[in-house]
């Protein structure tokens, strides 16, 4: 039987690094970029440390499209040689029984290229070969003037295997979906927040993109294309969903029943911000509750959903979690499986709720965020932030899709009581238009529109941090006063 050439492969190598033809311009056609962008930019070409990046997430954020735009960046901004960077899909079959080393090896001899000289090396959907993070390490080792970075869209697979085989030589980079502030600049809109003779003009619009995000903003794709966002259960739900559940997940953790497990996604989806315990889940779906429990962690894994743990009234975590949230990574899931929420649905309210922790979910600071809820249900608060120094809450904030808690005050009883054993001096009620800062038994509680603060959050996670190169899974809002800027309304009513 006829094997793939050498001369075959290095053909190839061409049609996929276009660069290399030195008498044409190399441009991606993408001018939008992720808010990501110099984030990994600055991590891949930091030359101190000898490590490949491993970027992962859920299908569909953008990922091969942002390897290729570093790539253009590289040529066109740090004058890098073209003809030193190598882009390969592995997805191609042409690819599947050859090694990494010795794809490396071919671009090598064809670029005239010695073992010590520097190179850009690019292996996406690297999950398609085996034990790649084996052979990935070998290279980091064995030539550490090359800078290699990896992506694919087995999140789960990467995340194992990065942990198991790369510690000390892989930087996982998470690309999650998009976050408020990033849909909004896709969508070239600017909210003016500075308007104090009418705040709640651009605050209408600002929540006209809100639902919108909501409903269909997650992924790049479908926001600059509307043949894709009229056939959004196709593309998000087989593409990012029914992969993931039906064919990624089962061969990385050998899952029997794979449509168990697709049904087990639809009830947390259908429910993304409920609280769960392994007892409803069970009877609900129909799962046992040790199967329940290896199923979250999959799911986990894929960047599909997020567990946030419960606190009682003084903000300590339970020994034994018995209740807890789940939130769907980003809300237009739920849309891919189940269509679109109005607004003024019952249920919209949740999907805004899991929105505001979508903001904090690429970053580190997601495992510092709770809930909490004590004596019976009476009370509640939202969103929980505990300082991970101290381990003592740094802000406590109620979500609403509305503006009824302005004037009842009643409604926020639970928050001030809160706020006053835990010893805040502040803390945020989101609601759908109203701004206000006003004094409550000594509190100060903050009324901010919920389409603000997730758009002004996304500011102070993205552009602060990597205005001095870090990634947001590294970093952690353990300040709040260093982002007073960002938590506060800007236009309070009078």
């Amino acid at each position: 039987m006829r094997q793939v050439t050498e001369i075959e492969v290095k053909k190839r190598f061409y049609l996929d690094n276009p660069w290399w033809d030195i008498n044409k311009t190399y441009t991606t056609g993408f001018k939008h970029k992720r808010a990501y962008f110099d984030g990994l930019l600055s991590l891949l070409t930091e030359k101190d440390i000898n490590r490949a990046i491993v970027l992962m997430g859920p299908r569909r954020v953008g990922k091969t499209v942002l390897l290729k735009q570093m790539i253009e960046d590289l040529i066109s901004t740090k004058t890098i040689d073209p003809k030193s960077i190598l882009y390969l899909s592995l997805d191609n079959p042409l690819y599947s029984n050859i090694s990494l080393e010795k794809l490396f090896t071919y671009f090598l001899e064809e670029q005239s290229l010695k073992t010590n000289d520097a190179a850009f090396i690019f292996y996406d959907e690297i999950q398609y070969l085996p034990k790649w993070e084996v052979h990935l390490k070998t290279l980091v080792d064995s030539f550490p003037n090359v800078q290699f970075c990896v992506s694919g869209s087995a999140a789960a697979a990467l995340k194992l295997k990065s942990n198991e085989s790369g510690a000390g030589r892989f930087t996982d980079f998470l690309l999650p979906p998009l976050s408020f502030f990033e849909y909004c600049n896709f969508k070239n809109f600017i909210p003016d927040l500075s308007k104090a003779d009418n705040p709640s003009q651009d605050i209408e619009k600002l929540n006209e993109k809100f639902v919108d995000y909501i409903n269909y903003g997650g992924f790049p794709e479908a926001v600059f294309s509307d043949s894709i966002k009229n056939d959004y259960q196709r593309f998000i739900g087989q593409d990012v969903v029914d992969k993931v559940l039906l064919r990624d997940l089962p061969a990385l953790f050998g899952i029997a029943d794979p449509q168990e497990l697709n049904r087990f996604f639809a009830t947390i989806a259908y429910n993304s911000g409920e609280e769960f315990s392994y007892e409803n889940l069970s009877k609900s779906s129909g799962v046992a509750k040790n199967t329940i429990k290896k199923y979250l962690g999959f799911l986990e894994a894929a960047f599909l959903i997020k567990i946030i743990k419960r606190v009682d009234d003084t903000m300590r975590q339970f020994r034994r979690t018995t209740q807890f949230k789940i939130y769907l990574t980003n809300p237009s899931i739920r849309t891919a499986l189940f269509g679109p929420v109005d607004p003024d649905e019952d249920v919209f309210g949740k999907l805004v709720e899991t929105a505001v922790f979508c903001q904090h979910m690429h970053s580190s600071a997601i495992t510092n965020n709770f809930y909490a809820r004590w004596k019976g249900g009476e009370g509640e608060i939202d969103l929980v932030s505990i300082d991970p120094s101290t381990q003592k809450p740094q802000m406590l904030i109620e979500i609403k899709w509305s503006d009824r808690t302005a004037n009842n005050i009643a409604g926020i009883k639970p928050l001030i009581t809160a706020s006053k054993k835990n010893d805040l001096k502040s803390t945020i009620v989101l609601t759908k238009t109203h701004h206000q800062e006003t004094t409550i038994s000594d509190i100060k509680v903050i009324f901010q529109p919920v389409a603000e603060y997730c758009y002004l959050i996304g500011i102070a996670y993205i552009e602060k941090f990597f205005a001095i190169g870090l990634h947001p899974s590294s970093a952690t809002i353990t300040d709040p006063k260093r982002f007073d800027k960002f938590l506060q309304p800007k236009t309070p009513t009078k």
